[in-house]
């Protein structure tokens, strides 16, 4: 049981004490699971290694007291467990969807008593904490370790992992002499299960040199040649996704990426033959499974290490290799797949590259033995010749992989359909959907437990292990909405306070929270509901009371590189600032954009939304979750008919869902055709709307600020905002009559809840493990 000495003690003094007790059970319940996952491997099972760029963990402490059974002795003994929660410092280990996805797997594995290890890289000041400067975003380092991390725990595990140098023959193989080294070091993060005593284990790389500085170059007084060794190490652990506008920051990348693969490999085939194993059973007893094509080096590196390092054929290294490997594919985006040059993989990573070419010659021959024309190779090849000679890092991935997976119907659909349609037709098995799902530990249990507390009294605590539980509410939906009605007033009041807190913006908790919180990027369309904030606004003005009362509450980072992004949250902040101000429309519609979006700022904000944005391009967004949080925590949500949007409407029921906007099929016509400065021409309301953002309405002192973002858009438009704009204020009307009768609004929100049971990780992770990991 934890105890608290002194219950006067500081915060930070109480935050650091029940990390330690928490960590001392963590650390027992490890050495436990170890024991017991080899016992699993060796009666057949396989561990599980997922290799992600990042994971988004969000804060410790509350899911490591929920998870020990500890929450309530603290509440028994008067502790303000809220306070000690708002003093932790979110991990900056992630940026979005991706990263937190895989904390909710790791969260699944230990639920599901997998054995499993989550391996990523240990960043010193994550992507960036984002402050907003007259109404800009300026980046800066997330000092997150700064006081020390209570949570993690440094092993005495180190790999060498190379870069640059040169390969020479040697016997019948091939050597690789590095130009320089860095020793990748373990530092381990213990993720609980809920329960049991099973933990699972997210290891995460940290670099230091090799080597001491060069001394004498130290005694000459040059002091940067000296140190030069260390500052090139330490700068693979600063920062998440290092701006690729320059070759710098490129080849910072891709250093990166082999730091994760190399350090983690070693690691992987050190501990099975620690365990007492045969090389040659690497591949029965272990997984490798790839979060997107960041990790997409591994096929190529544990060929080299199989080959190089412990003497195997390249046959019998790839058979290893092609059975513990799958791959899941995150975008539909081709500029979102990564590509490197040839040359700097070259530079960087010589062997490596001589690898690729043994794959892809090996690989193009089969091709070719199948009867398809050179066209079709040079599609399909893992270089591509015709751009730049560039390797092609998901073309990697498939190749190498036994499986393939993405991660909504519409998604794996449309995968084999159009950017990867020719592997699709060779390797056609190899492909298939898992669709995403969320842990409701976290985004129930703990985001919402004033929620939890309504659901364990209408269907018990089973929903925790179980999310199809919530089916039961169905019957309960009469009884459940008022309940549902006071918890999330209560969540919005809290929402509200901070914004007034941190933001100097008063809003009403009884008006309606309309939430679009995603890393801000054209295809997630935040400028379209922009335009629609606009509209509202100017049909405001014309009509004082024609709509109900409603706060827009936008988050997210845009990346440091992307400059219409950027402008994107410079607008929201230009049209809040007016809005906001003006006394004949601010009890009825406010704008805000809460700055720093992480995973702890969702918790605030999701259990307080009532209209969920997940306003993507259809048939951009592979699956989304965010999505299935906010309906998880009664929102109801405005999208389109894109990624797991669409198995929401068919699982809730699409009358309880507000779907909007051209569809796939109909993009897909309207392409070749599609004049979006013609279209705008016809549609008053957005000229309207583009005219007054355009001539400075909301940036009077710089009048021509927009000018360029939106000539770009009625120039191209390649994520039809003109063409869906008309529909989504019309379906935004609607949601205003339906939100006047609170009523059935709610019982909406009980719906949605109780069809929310297939969107569990616990169910994903259990698909993927028949699937994939057997």
């Amino acid at each position: 049981m934890i105890e608290l000495a002194n219950e006067k003690t500081s915060v930070a003094h109480t935050l650091g004490a029940l990390s330690a007790q928490c960590m001392a059970t963590l650390q027992s319940r490890w050495s436990s699971t170890q024991v017991a996952d080899r016992q699993q491997i060796d009666a057949g099972a396989r561990r599980v290694h997922y290799l992600s760029m990042e994971f988004l963990l969000g804060r410790a402490l509350g899911n490591a007291l929920m998870a020990l059974g500890e929450r309530k002795t603290l509440d028994q003994q008067g502790v303000d467990v809220g306070a000690l929660l708002e003093s932790e410092q979110d991990a900056a280990l992630g940026n979005g969807g991706l990263g937190r996805l895989a904390a909710c797997f790791l969260d699944a594995f230990a639920q599901a008593g997998l054995p499993a290890f989550g391996y990523g890289l240990r960043f010193s000041y994550g992507m960036f904490a984002q402050r907003i400067s007259d109404g800009r975003q300026v980046e800066e380092p997330d000092d997150w370790l700064r006081d020390g991390n209570p949570w993690e725990v440094r092993r005495d595990i180190r790999y060498l992992v190379g870069f640059g140098g040169r390969v020479v023959s040697e016997g019948a193989g091939r050597r690789w002499i590095p130009a320089e080294r860095v020793e990748a070091n373990a530092y381990d993060f213990i993720v609980p299960a809920h329960s049991s005593e099973r933990v699972v284990t997210l290891r995460q790389w940290h670099a230091r040199a090799a080597e001491p500085i060069d001394f004498q170059a130290f005694c000459r007084g040059d002091i940067a040649a000296a140190g030069r060794q260390l500052l090139a190490a330490d700068a693979l652990n600063w920062v998440l996704y290092p701006d690729d506008s320059t070759e710098a920051g490129r080849e910072l990348r891709l250093k990166q990426e082999a730091l994760l693969v190399s350090a983690s490999l070693q690691d992987v085939i050190a501990r099975h033959l620690a365990e007492g194993r045969r090389l040659d059973d690497l591949g029965r007893c272990s997984a490798i499974h790839l979060n997107d094509t960041h990790p997409a080096l591994a096929p190529a590196e544990l060929l080299r290490l199989l080959i190089d390092e412990h003497g195997l054929s390249f046959d019998a290294a790839w058979a290893i290799m092609f059975r513990m490997m799958s791959y899941t594919n995150h975008t539909l985006l081709p500029e979102a797949l990564e590509t490197w040059p040839v040359a700097m993989i070259e530079r960087c990573l010589p062997r490596h590259l001589e690898l690729i070419y043994e794959i892809n010659a090996r690989f193009l021959s089969e091709v070719r033995a199948r009867g398809f024309d050179e066209s079709f190779v040079q599609r399909v090849s893992l270089v591509d010749e015709q751009h730049g000679r560039r390797v092609r890092m998901a073309h990697l991935a498939i190749v190498a992989s036994h499986g393939i997976n993405g991660v909504a119907a519409l998604h794996s659909a449309l995968m084999v359909k159009t950017i990867f349609a020719d592997f699709a037709q060779l390797y056609p098995a190899r492909f298939f959907n898992v669709t995403n799902g969320v842990t409701p530990r976290r985004w129930l249990e703990s985001a919402n437990p004033a929620l939890a507390a309504v659901f364990d009294d209408a269907i018990g605590h089973h929903w925790r292990h179980d999310l199809n539980v919530l089916r039961q509410l169905d019957a309960k939906d009469s009884v459940l909405s008022p309940r549902l009605r006071a918890v999330k007033f209560a969540n919005k009041e809290r929402l509200a306070a901070r914004v007034r807190t941190e933001l100097g913006i008063t809003i009403d908790a009884e008006s309606m929270f309309d939430v679009h919180i995603k890393r801000i990027h054209e295809y997630k369309r935040q400028l379209l509901n922009l335009l629609h904030v606009v509209w509202r606004y100017q049909a405001l003005l014309d009509r004082p009371s024609r709509f109900v009362p409603r706060t827009v509450i936008l988050a997210g980072k845009a990346a440091s590189a992307y400059a219409v992004a950027k402008d994107i949250i410079r607008l929201t902040h230009d049209i809040a600032r007016v809005i906001n101000s003006d006394r004949r429309t601010n009890d009825r519609l406010k704008l805000v954009f809460m700055p720093n979006y992480g995973v702890s700022l969702a918790e605030l904000i999701v259990p307080a939304a009532d209209l969920s944005e997940q306003i993507s391009t259809a048939g951009t967004e592979a699956s989304g979750t965010g999505n299935m949080k906010f309906a998880l925590n009664g929102a109801l949500t405005i999208g389109t008919w894109d990624g797991a949007n669409i198995e929401m409407a068919e699982a809730i029921g699409s009358d309880d869902l507000f779907i909007f906007g051209h569809r796939v099929e109909s993009l897909a016509k309207l392409r070749d055709s599609y004049w979006p400065r013609q279209l705008a021409a016809t549609l008053p309301d957005l000229q309207r709307v583009l005219s007054a953002i355009a001539e400075g309405q909301f940036s009077p002192g710089e009048p021509h600020r927009y000018r360029g973002l939106i000539d770009g858009l009625l120039n191209r438009d390649r994520y039809f905002l003109v063409a869906d704009f008309a529909d989504y204020v019309a379906t935004q009307e609607r949601i205003d009559a339906e939100f006047a009768h609170a009523a059935n609004w709610h019982a909406k929100a009980a719906r949605n809840i109780a069809g929310m049971g297939f969107f569990s990780a616990d169910r994903c992770v259990a698909e993927y493990r028949h699937r994939v990991w057997s």
